[in-house]
């Protein structure tokens, strides 16, 4: 399936070079990734099962026009089958591609923080954990240990309350389940999440009260949406940081990963 194109609220595009997962935690019971699965099998010859996509770390590449770019929407980065070398080149694709933004979301919380040291950050990469209840609130902690530049939470499915320690996070997603076994959100759990993150001074973006579809329960809260996103570097300030090193356009730094990478 094309991985450009999204109807995420808070990013642009998707890419996945890998798909496939398995659960972890509460908020994977009603996976929305394994349904699509399900739902377009012809598209998914392995299934649900952890596939590698070499032939996909050349796509961000080809796309001229920044972007916001969700990593691996159909799997995660930090699973534990994935090698550790190909994760290393989706960052190196990363680093190479300044004009996008990326958003790593993960729910393995250890394995991230295991593979940090090895790990060359680069400034267009946001890392978030997926916390759905208090329990998992301690993945935002092994988060606030990494060198990821910009660090943020999802809290979707938002299952329960949450109190949260936000030093060191710069945004905060919230948002209900959708699907046709969705779990309901108290707004109240919503309206706290919002007054902490504004206490703390940090974006708040919240994504859908959720419902049988995304948008069953609409987006408004208190009357009004919130699509508040970290303030980053511009691709112009990026790109005077290319020119001082040495790399005069963004299209320099343009090579072809595949090429590099044997299964």
């Amino acid at each position: 399936m094309a991985n450009v194109g999204t109807a995420i609220e808070w990013t642009d595009a998707t890419w996945n070079p890998t798909t496939g997962c398995n659960k972890v935690s509460p908020g994977c019971k009603h996976c929305y990734a394994e349904r699509i699965t399900e739902r377009f099998s012809q598209h998914f010859p392995q299934g649900f099962r952890f596939t590698l996509h070499p032939e996909r770390l050349q796509e961000p590449y080809r796309w001229k026009k920044p972007r916001r770019v969700f990593v691996n929407s159909m799997s995660d980065l930090f699973h534990e089958q994935m090698p550790l070398r190909f994760l290393l080149e989706v960052f190196r694709v990363m680093r190479e591609t300044p004009q996008h933004t990326y958003q790593i979301l993960t729910k393995r919380h250890t394995r991230l923080l295991e593979l940090d040291p090895l790990i060359e950050w680069p400034e267009n990469v946001w890392m978030g954990v997926s916390v759905e209840n208090q329990k998992y609130a301690v993945r935002v902690d092994f988060l606030r240990q990494t060198g990821a530049r910009v660090k943020f939470l999802s809290c979707e499915p938002l299952l329960g309350p949450l109190e949260l320690d936000l030093r060191g996070i710069h945004w905060v997603i919230v948002g209900g389940e959708s699907g046709p076994d969705h779990r309901p959100i108290d707004p109240t759990w919503v309206r706290s999440l919002r007054d902490q993150c504004q206490r703390a001074g940090i974006p708040f973006f919240f994504k859908q009260w959720g419902g049988r579809t995304p948008k069953s329960g609409g987006r408004l809260l208190d009357g009004r949406t919130w699509d508040e996103f970290p303030q980053t570097d511009s691709l112009t300030e990026r790109q005077a940081r290319l020119s001082r090193i040495g790399l005069d356009t963004i299209e320099n730094t343009i090579r072809d990963p595949q090429s590099d990478f044997v299964l």
